[in-house]
């Protein structure tokens, strides 16, 4: 019965990263723990490993595509590279009751990001990065390539510090913060934010799921396999039925749902 759970429950994960393009691996924990009875420390590691495995199979078309800024990425990766084991060893230190409870407010963060995104367009994003009198710390040419002043390779260190953190803390992909701050801050097309996103993801994951090994606390392969087969299938799902329906609504459902699970988290830790 844990095999089909697992791929269920990634394609649960994969289906909403596919409608919302963010956010949705904050599922695979509570999915992991509540519904696989995994502890919340190996959870954390397979939501790692899943995610990971997850953004390598949607980057790859994209960078084909030249859709990914792999320089700008490489620069954000490697601070979150260094970000993931210092998380992973915070984590050790905290009783896991604790651990699950700031997990449950992240959510809520998210929850409350996403709610106000649907609310904004993805071009008025772009143009009040734009029409900023400062204007994003990062500055490009005229051919769009950026320009790596130490200003800006200091605040991109310094977010990407921050997403590899929370990685190898709680598990998370990081793209709700990857995405925003790569438009933010080095006035990145969306398009090519998220795609980017992807790829930072991935190389965060491999340090993060690092460190949890060199930590000495393992995994099951076979379960986070089945978790990958199941959300690579979901995020195909989740991408078609994506363009059909409207993304300010599809964002507050899956925000909702977030919530609600929050709110299950504390609950079931509490009482």
């Amino acid at each position: 019965m844990l095999f089909p759970l697992s791929i269920l429950f990634g394609a649960f994960v994969g289906f909403a990263l596919g409608l919302t393009g963010g956010g949705g691996s904050l599922l695979a924990v509570p999915l992991l723990v509540y519904g696989l009875a995994i502890a919340p420390r190996e959870a954390f590691g397979v939501s790692l490993a899943a995610v990971g495995a997850t953004a390598l199979v949607g980057v790859l078309p994209r960078i084909r595509a030249g859709q990914v800024e792999v320089g700008t990425g490489i620069l954000f990766a490697i601070a979150g590279m260094l970000g993931a084991p210092l998380g992973t060893w915070v984590a050790g230190m905290i009783p896991e009751t604790v651990l699950l409870t700031m997990f449950a407010v992240l959510m809520f963060v998210v929850a409350w990001q996403l709610w106000n995104k649907s609310k904004t367009k993805d071009d008025d994003v772009q143009a009040v990065c734009n029409t900023n009198k400062r204007g994003p710390t990062c500055q490009r040419t005229a051919d769009s390539k950026l320009r790596l002043t130490s200003r800006c390779a200091m605040s991109l260190a310094a977010v990407g510090l921050m997403t590899g953190f929370l990685s190898g803390m709680f598990g998370v992909g990081g793209g709700f913060v990857i995405v925003p701050a790569l438009v933010m801050f080095s006035g990145m097309p969306i398009h090519k934010a998220v795609a980017t996103s992807l790829f930072v993801i991935m190389l965060v994951s491999i340090s993060g799921v690092a460190s949890h090994f060199a930590a000495g606390r393992g995994i099951s392969l076979e379960v986070t396999g089945l978790f990958v087969l199941g959300g690579v299938i979901g995020m195909s799902l989740g991408g078609l039925i994506s363009k059909r329906l409207p993304a300010p609504v599809l964002q507050n459902v899956f925000a909702s749902g977030i919530v609600a699970v929050a709110i299950f988290i504390v609950s079931k830790t509490f009482v």
